[in-house]
């Protein structure tokens, strides 16, 4: 079963409200995803701790209903 992208970023936004979510379908299968978030959540964290972040936001879809998404994750850039 396919997921949506829009679906993959209303759940992630849900969870990070303020992050910067671009979703792309890899392979036009609805299956797998390249995403980019960026958050002020992630700021003091590990690239791994902001990776478990986003995929305890997909709520257990990751695996399931959704294949496979490579992520790319950071905090904002300071100005």
């Amino acid at each position: 079963m396919a997921m949506e992208a829009a679906v993959i970023e209303q759940l992630i936004r849900e969870a990070l409200p303020d992050a910067q979510v671009t979703i792309h379908d890899l392979r036009g299968d609805g299956d797998h995803y390249a995403a980019q978030v960026i958050s002020t959540a992630f700021k003091g964290k590990s690239r791994v701790q902001q990776h478990q972040m986003v995929y305890a936001a997909l709520r257990g879809k990751m695996g399931g209903e959704l294949h496979a998404l490579a992520l790319s994750t950071s905090a904002p850039a300071e100005v």
